[in-house]
């Protein structure tokens, strides 16, 4: 956990599922604060853990090379402990709708990163391009469940082959995977089915296919 640091709640994102604070450091710096406490219960997730989950979501993104999640820490804010996320300026000409109908380098990317970390909310909201055309992924409170519950507006890519470039990826993370670090964050099955996930994606070497027993896209999909 980070030490802390005084931030100013300066505004709130309506639109999220859970409490997502816009905050700013004295220096000016802008971050989004998810506290713990304003996490809304789900059925199939352990109550107060989904900051964990954005936390080690970061941890995968870099470990790996993916480079799609903007640093995200667990620590204490205003009310009680919580995800702090840098904030992420977006350019508001870019359709993402359109955006994600491509087959880029840069989706297959994201792809790749959430058929790993299982996440299952992957809606074209969660896609953040910025002014520099660099592209961000957000709100992976739902990733790394045990089960298969990948959802995602990302399919275009199912059982494409695999690059060596992209099989790397993946290498990286199961050889340099910290247990003991993700053990605070995570549970024994969660970080063995993370380790089964990386695995198969290299025995298969390919984009994994939507589950039949599971929806396949997020709903809403926005």
């Amino acid at each position: 956990m980070e030490e802390m640091e005084e931030m100013e709640v300066i505004g709130r994102l309506i639109d999220a599922s859970n409490a997502s604070l816009l905050c700013q450091y004295p220096d000016g710096k802008k971050i989004i604060y998810k506290p713990i406490a304003g996490e809304r219960p789900l059925w199939d997730f352990p109550d107060g853990n989904l900051a964990s989950r954005e936390v080690v979501a970061y941890y995968i993104s870099e470990l790996g090379g993916f480079h799609l999640v903007p640093k995200t820490v667990l620590r204490d804010g205003p009310f009680g402990l919580g995800a702090v996320q840098e904030w992420i300026e977006v350019d508001e000409e870019v359709d993402v709708v359109n955006f994600v109908q491509s087959d880029g380098s840069i989706l297959r990317n994201m792809a790749l990163f959430d058929a790993i970390i299982n996440n299952a909310d992957r809606k074209f909201g969660h896609i953040l391009v910025g002014p520099d055309g660099d592209v961000y992924g957000c709100d992976h409170g739902v990733s790394f469940h045990e089960e298969d519950k990948l959802r995602t507006v990302l399919w275009q890519f199912a059982d494409l082959d695999l690059t060596e470039h992209e099989i790397e990826k993946i290498k990286r993370i199961l050889g340099g995977l910290d247990e003991s670090y993700l053990a605070d964050l995570l549970t024994t099955d969660e970080i063995d089915a993370l380790k089964s996930r990386a695995g198969k994606l290299l025995d298969l070497k390919k984009f994994p296919m939507p589950n039949p027993n599971w929806p396949a896209i997020p709903w809403p999909p926005y």
